[in-house]
């Protein structure tokens, strides 16, 4: 067994770590994760909902002021790999593709403007795209996704928090109130408050809402140790040990500390324009009005189940067709009801089979559906991944409150034996690095799940540089 210094012992109580909360970090590095048993992927009718009817959504804008409301955008990361072969242009010197596209398109960016004013006269290509991600210039390869210019509107271009500002106002409201909670990096925290305090007053007036925001950064609590690639402790060169954020699964701590009936999530980069967003509202809408619908037929399950009225047979086969779990004994079904509930929107694969939707198999004999990862299928069972016909978009609608009115503790319900361990690297030395489970992965394990089809049209992330440049993000003006 590891053992730790004084100085060790202050810097886990600086991150409120425990040495066996530590112990066991250190084992899952020796044993690792293990892998999820796959029973099949879930598909159209067996595990996906598909063509909800239009009337959830007007069933929601009905009931959602009896609600208490919060968008949650996790928006902590930085956009350094939105722009890797940007990076890896200046460093290289050889040009490639994106990099290409990049120059040969230049005025179609939000940020255009914004550039012409810091090149220098002129400018040969490394000096653009020097000025679009060093601090000499934008400096947007050091920001986070939130405070970059994605889309133009024929003035000084929007961010992705501002979009988020304008859709958050069109579903997440309720009582003229739009409470949005943002989980940001504590060295972006300053910008973040920079910019809603300048855009706020606008936006507000713009959509008719009071915004009510809030920001929370990643807890040191959830933090984990890093290894050598022998698994001993990582020593930084003054000997202390180096930990690490343990990836969006830690947000589940942020999202528990959340005072809402009703959570939507969705990524900081997945946003489009004002007027290419119609079903996006929409299908948001669609997804909360099930989530309400499925809450109040649970509770009238519960009630019935404590009156001693309920039909049994009714609630196990409401169970096994509405909530994504099957074979369960009979005797658990008012535990399986009292849960978390989350409604997940999928969309259709349209390229490489990935990550997505599947039925997995427990250790206790039940089926459930999860959102599973390429890395968590054992090598024999990847073939499963071919039969996917969806894959997860991070567009969730979540009911974290039980019957009573009581919230949950969502740490209860996290799967702990999942997680990731990946290979990175510190001042040239390789180290063995683990996230917590997945936050719509094992964080929501052992919750009640829904996932119905979502239009593709809802999925407009920006992973790198030129999605910007895709339909999705262009306005209609």
């Amino acid at each position: 067994m590891t053992q730790f210094t004084d100085q060790d012992l202050q810097q886990l109580n600086a991150h409120k770590l425990t040495i066996n909360q530590i112990n066991q970090q250190l084992k899952n590095f020796q044993q690792g994760f293990p892998f999820i048993n796959i029973a099949s992927a879930a598909v159209a009718e067996n595990g996906i909902m598909t063509s909800p009817s239009t009337e959830f959504a007007q069933f929601y804008d009905k009931a959602k002021h009896d609600y208490k409301i919060t968008k949650f955008v996790p928006a902590s990361g930085a956009a350094t790999r939105m722009f890797k072969d940007l990076f890896e242009y200046l460093a290289t010197g050889e040009m490639n593709k994106t990099t290409q596209t990049v120059l040969d398109n230049l005025a179609e960016f939000a940020f255009y403007d914004d550039l012409t004013q810091v090149l220098p006269a002129d400018a040969q290509p490394k000096d653009i795209i020097k000025c679009i991600i060093d601090k000499s210039g934008l400096n947007y390869g050091n920001l986070p996704k939130g405070l970059l210019k994605f889309h133009n509107d024929g003035k000084s271009g929007i961010t992705a928090v501002a979009e988020h500002l304008s859709e958050g106002a069109q579903y997440a409201s309720s009582n003229g109130v739009a409470d949005i909670h943002f989980t940001v990096s504590p060295e972006h925290q300053a910008g973040f408050t920079e910019l809603l305090n300048k855009i706020i007053p606008e936006y507000e007036s713009a959509m008719g809402v009071k915004y009510n925001i809030s920001l929370s950064t990643q807890k040191s609590e959830t933090d984990t140790i890093a290894v050598n690639m022998d698994n001993t402790p990582f020593r930084n060169e003054d000997n202390t040990l180096l930990f690490r954020p343990a990836g969006h699964g830690a947000l589940i701590e942020n999202l528990n500390d959340l005072d809402a009936n009703i959570i939507f999530i969705k990524n900081i980069d997945n946003v489009s324009p004002t007027d290419t967003r119609s079903d996006t509202i929409l299908y948001k809408k669609i997804l909360a009005g099930i989530a309400i619908h499925t809450q109040q037929q649970i509770f009238k399950y519960i009630k019935d189940i404590d009156t001693g009225t309920a039909d049994t047979a009714e609630i196990q086969q409401y169970i096994s067709n509405n909530l994504g779990i099957r074979n369960f004994d009979i005797a658990d079904i008012r535990n399986i009801l009292n849960r978390p509930l989350r409604i997940c929107g999928m969309v259709r694969n349209s390229g490489a089979p990935g990550g997505g939707p599947f039925w997995t198999k427990n250790q206790d004999g039940t089926e459930t559906l999860q959102i599973i990862e390429p890395g968590q299928i054992a090598p024999e069972s990847l073939s499963i991944l071919h039969q996917g016909q969806y894959f997860n978009p991070v567009d969730l609608v979540c009911m974290p409150y039980d019957y009573t009115g009581k919230k949950f503790n969502l740490s209860e319900f996290i799967d702990e034996n999942t997680g990731f361990i990946s290979t990175k690297s510190k001042n040239g030395r390789d180290l063995r690095a683990m996230e917590r489970p997945g936050l719509w992965n094992g964080a929501m394990s052992k919750w009640n799940t829904i996932f119905v089809e979502v239009p593709n049209t809802t999925f407009t992330p920006a992973k790198v540089i030129t999605d910007l440049l895709n339909s999705g993000h262009k306005t209609n003006k």
